[in-house]
């Protein structure tokens, strides 16, 4: 599966969050990519200060600011 992160990039809650996802992905079997929500004004507008916000392919929330294991290994359906 394929996750975004929205974030920032002077965010440390943003670097926390795709540093504890880069240590699970390989184990819980997703892929993500980060998009800089300052970057386009539409999505600054859409996530605000939720950031870090993650997202699945559909974009539904699976959590902000923190990382939220058990959300996410519901997410990607792992018990």
């Amino acid at each position: 599966m394929r996750l975004t992160l929205y974030g920032r990039t002077y965010c440390h809650l943003c670097d926390d969050m795709a540093a504890a996802l880069e240590k699970l992905r390989d184990s819980l079997a997703f892929e993500f990519v980060i998009v800089d929500v300052d970057a386009d004004p539409a999505i600054e507008a859409r996530y605000g200060d939720l950031v870090p916000i993650l997202v699945d392919g559909q974009g539904t929330e699976i959590c902000h600011y923190f990382l939220d294991i058990a959300a996410l290994k519901s997410a990607l359906a792992v018990k």
